[in-house]
């Protein structure tokens, strides 16, 4: 299982509200806990759905008292947004990674990246598929005033404006927002369509957001 853990990050860096954690852990012994529950939500998620998750799976799948639970958050919705931030955090980060260790001809290249990113997770990493950004659970589950795809948008336009020095703007934030919206829609059909994401729904996918983004980015050059 490839994760991270939700504990380091400020939540500022992400675009998001304060954690949904009742209290930090304040020893490692606590913070591998939290990770427990986590990983225990995010597998039935994908195993029962979040209607049937319960605090008392999440207890009883981690192998800690329920009490434990309780210790650091209020609910199931609590930790089910606890590992969709995580989810965000994976991402941001292995985007993040790639940008660093990949040259780009373009940032038509780095769309293409960033969606490769988004697949591979769906397939391999566990409760992402069953809560993607959160939108099984509520359209605001990151953030109390922006949608998912808004705070989502808003992290890859930084990655974007970092890579290539474009200018920022807000035809640019609102540019960004539509291709995430729009791509995501698609992926999700891929995704609909072969658990293992239908590779010529994918690649419409990256067509659809280079084409959308050539209008409102530098284009190719020749």
């Amino acid at each position: 299982m490839e994760g991270v853990s939700i504990l380091p990050v400020e939540d500022t860096d992400l675009g998001m509200e304060p954690t949904p954690l009742r209290r930090r852990p304040a020893q490692r012994r606590s913070a591998r806990r939290v990770e427990r529950m986590l990983d225990a939500c995010a597998e039935l998620l994908d195993e029962i759905g979040y209607e049937a998750l319960s605090t008392t799976r999440i207890a009883e799948r981690a192998g800690v008292a329920i009490g434990s639970i309780y210790q650091f958050f209020p609910d199931k919705r609590a930790i089910a947004q606890a590992v969709t931030r995580r989810n965000v955090e994976l991402f941001a980060a292995r985007v993040g990674r790639r940008f660093l260790s990949a040259e780009f001809e373009g940032w038509w290249d780095a769309v293409d990246v960033i969606i490769d990113e988004y697949v591979d997770m769906h397939r391999r990493v566990r409760g992402f598929r069953s809560l993607h950004f959160a939108d099984v659970i509520e359209l605001n589950l990151l953030d109390s005033v922006a949608d998912n795809n808004t705070v989502i948008a808003g992290r890859l336009r930084g990655l974007l404006l970092q890579e290539f020095g474009l200018a920022d703007s807000e035809e640019l934030d609102q540019a960004m927002l539509v291709a995430i919206e729009a791509g995501d829609a698609v992926l999700k059909l891929a995704f609909r369509r072969d658990p293992q994401g239908d590779p010529q729904f994918v690649a419409e996918a990256k067509s659809l957001i280079r084409g959308y983004l050539s209008s409102h980015l530098p284009p190719r050059r020749p």
